[in-house]
């Protein structure tokens, strides 16, 4: 099992929406909490493997933590907010909507996202400057 000292964020490498999502993060992790692959990256599929995270059913960003819980969908996105610096970790208070209204809401735009936000033919190649923030 690989051993996490950080937060890991699995994102669709081919997706501009959560490459643009990654990016904002990056840019507002003062703390240095988190960590990043693709979920089409080796590593990435090891990390599911090893959790039982069904990939077929996941279309989603994931947020696995370093006592393997893990997060999906509108989950993840609000669990990243809450430990990101302010203001920002003010948009976790969204949790208190259900669950169901939140995931329908991140569903929609999930499977909207490549014909909104367009994708790449490959998953992004960090810049020497952020590769120690991503896993291979």
């Amino acid at each position: 099992m690989i051993k996490l000292s950080k937060k890991i964020i699995l994102f669709d490498g081919v997706c501009n929406l959560c490459n643009g999502a990654v990016q904002f993060v990056i840019k507002r992790d003062k703390k240095e909490q988190f960590l990043f692959t693709p979920l089409q990256s080796e590593t990435g599929k090891k990390l599911l493997k090893e959790r039982g995270i069904d990939t077929i059913q996941i279309d989603s960003i994931i947020l696995i933590e370093p006592n393997v819980v893990y997060f999906v969908k509108s989950d993840a996105a609000l669990e990243i907010a809450k430990n990101l610096n302010s203001p920002w970790k003010i948009i976790h208070l969204l949790k208190v909507f259900p669950k169901g209204l939140r995931d329908f809401v991140y569903d929609f735009i999930a499977k909207n996202r490549y014909r909104w936000y367009g994708k790449k033919e490959q998953c992004m190649v960090p810049t020497p400057e952020l590769r120690a923030k991503f896993l291979d």
